[in-house]
């Protein structure tokens, strides 16, 4: 079905549910786009706290069995929970530093990741439980601050992409030495990508990411730079199990400080809620909002009892929906079985962790800026003849791109601001928050008062023209 029929039978193009092929293909561009991303925390996680390469294949295989299960939560949904829109969850970056914190306090090693699953387990039960509290706080959120957040995001997220080009060690290290090969895969990469959008149209203009990455690997394999080697010696069945490594650990100190990181994983999925809008063409509701949180809330909670982590939508991907323009959420429901096939299958895992890190950077970059340029389009309707917006937009971005070119900046703070001053995204986000409420305090406080008796329609266009 297209979405001109999707438009006649009065189906939103989101609910639109396309042939099974194409969500195979559409579902695998999707995997193909995040693995990289969707792994990178448990290894990070397994490295600080020592543990053996056994657990660490099993972290990764229960992180992409839960990233399906959490991918059918906010896509499918069930009830009040979950958004309905083709959103891909994953484990949330800022939660790397607590996690490595509150498993290193108690020696590391199987312990510290029970003390980890103790303080996830009980964060993603409080962010159920804020999820509707927290949904009011929309009102606060007009094209100004949705706007500004939407564009950090796809910013902060540059630097992922050029550290994964250049072959780097961390986006917070600067490569000395960059391979001269690995810049032309990243760059061959995208080149294969925008020739396929330029002279192909239809089906094969919405895979050319997942031809991109293809053939991008097919080249490093052919020059002997893509080994397969590791899908034979693979395991052919793994299946995580609840409580795997034991009864998770309680430590108030522990949960207070998750709790934290997830209050602020959930601003961070309020921007990419409202991204994701902006691009299938959805107005987001408050409600919408809560449900997406709902969704977050009970992946996380699942994370801690299937060996894994904190959940939240990934910006990653919905740079992707805008690049291809398949807005069907079942696409990203077939992502999400496919992810939980390469839990189960850790043979399938390997050969999706044979493309190299060079053809996937090529990739993100492209979708990476696609999520900022959403962000500019939301701000096209912001009127910056008010100074007020000027500084909000200009000073959040400048904050966000200090901790994103100067990520150790955050080294001199506590742990409690580490959780803001170590990512760009976070810093920036609550930036355009708190100066919205500072320069804008009496509109704020007007459109507090008079939501409730204002139709929504005529407070959106009142939000518009205001900024």
């Amino acid at each position: 079905m297209t979405a001109e029929n999707a438009a006649m039978t009065g189906l939103h193009p989101v609910d639109e549910k396309l042939p099974v092929w194409r969500l195979g293909a559409y579902g695998l561009q999707h995997v193909l786009a995040f693995y990289s991303a969707a792994v990178i925390v448990p290894i990070l996680v397994a490295g600080a706290l020592h543990l053996p390469r056994e657990t660490l294949i099993h972290l990764i295989d229960a992180d992409l069995f839960t990233c399906g299960i959490a991918s059918l939560l906010q896509a499918v949904g069930f009830g009040p929970v979950g958004v309905r829109l083709p959103l891909l969850q994953g484990v949330t970056f800022t939660a790397v530093g607590p996690m490595i914190a509150i498993g290193s306090a108690v020696g590391g090693g199987t312990p510290g990741l029970l003390s980890i699953y103790g303080s996830v387990i009980v964060a993603g039960f409080v962010t159920l439980l804020m999820a509707r509290h927290f949904a009011g706080l929309v009102r606060f959120f007009p094209p100004v601050v949705t706007g500004s957040i939407i564009l950090i995001i796809g910013l902060a997220l540059l630097p992922v992409a050029a550290n994964d080009i250049v072959s780097g060690a961390s986006p917070s290290v600067m490569q000395d030495h960059v391979p001269l090969r690995s810049i032309w895969y990243g760059l061959g990469t995208l080149a294969s990508i925008l020739v396929i959008q330029r002279l192909f149209r239809g089906f094969i203009a919405t895979i050319a990411v997942l031809i991109g990455l293809v053939l991008g690997t097919l080249v490093a394999w052919v020059l002997g730079d893509a080994n397969f080697g590791d899908v034979s010696s693979a395991p052919l069945l793994s299946i995580t199990h609840p409580f795997y490594f034991g009864m998770p650990t309680f430590h108030p100190v522990s949960i207070l400080s998750m709790v934290i990181v997830m209050t602020i994983s959930m601003i961070e999925t309020i921007g990419n809620v409202y991204a994701t809008g902006e691009i299938v063409d959805k107005p987001i509701t408050s409600e919408d909002i809560a449900r997406t949180l709902r969704a977050d809330g009970i992946a996380t909670m699942l994370g801690g009892v299937l060996n894994s982590f904190p959940y939240t939508c990934f910006a990653e991907n919905v740079g992707l929906v805008r690049m291809t323009a398949v807005k069907s959420r079942w696409v990203v429901a077939a992502a999400a079985v496919i992810m939980m096939l390469l839990g189960c299958l850790p043979r399938l895992g390997a050969l999706v962790a044979a493309v190299p890190v060079p053809v996937l950077g090529g990739a993100a970059l492209a979708m990476f800026a696609t999520v900022a340029v959403v962000g500019v389009q939301t701000l096209s309707r912001v009127d910056f003849n008010r100074q007020s917006n000027v500084i909000i937009v200009g000073t959040s971005i400048g904050l966000s791109m200090l901790a994103t070119a100067q990520p150790h900046i955050s080294d001199t703070f506590p742990m409690w601001a580490k959780i803001v001053f170590g990512s760009g995204i976070t810093l920036g986000s609550l930036s355009a928050i708190l100066l919205h409420l500072i320069f804008n305090v009496k509109r704020t406080i007007h459109e507090a008062t008079h939501a409730t008796d204002v139709p929504r329609e005529a407070l959106i266009d009142e939000r518009i023209r205001e900024g």
